[in-house]
């Protein structure tokens, strides 16, 4: 006789208890409990970080501006000397 080719219902819900939902539940477990140990930021901290954070977009914008700036008559000079 040759074997089915279909898997029996009860090893596809074994396959699936053992790599998908126990690993799954595993990391929401722990993915909790880190959670609730961090420490949550009082608001002077809170502040700093969200300056600090708003410095660098503007930082980075910036630069990314002027970069652009800088290329559109540098690209201009190459398309037209086609």
């Amino acid at each position: 006789r040759r074997p089915s080719k279909m898997a029996p219902k009860d090893d596809d819900e074994t396959f699936l208890a053992q790599n998908v939902t126990s690993p799954a539940l595993q990391f929401f477990k722990d993915s909790k409990m880190l959670v609730r140990k961090c420490a949550k930021p009082d608001k002077n901290e809170f502040t700093k970080i969200a300056m600090a954070t708003g410095a660098g977009f503007l930082v980075m914008g910036f630069i990314g501006f002027f970069v652009k700036l800088m290329f559109i008559p540098i690209n201009n000079i190459i398309v037209s000397n086609l």
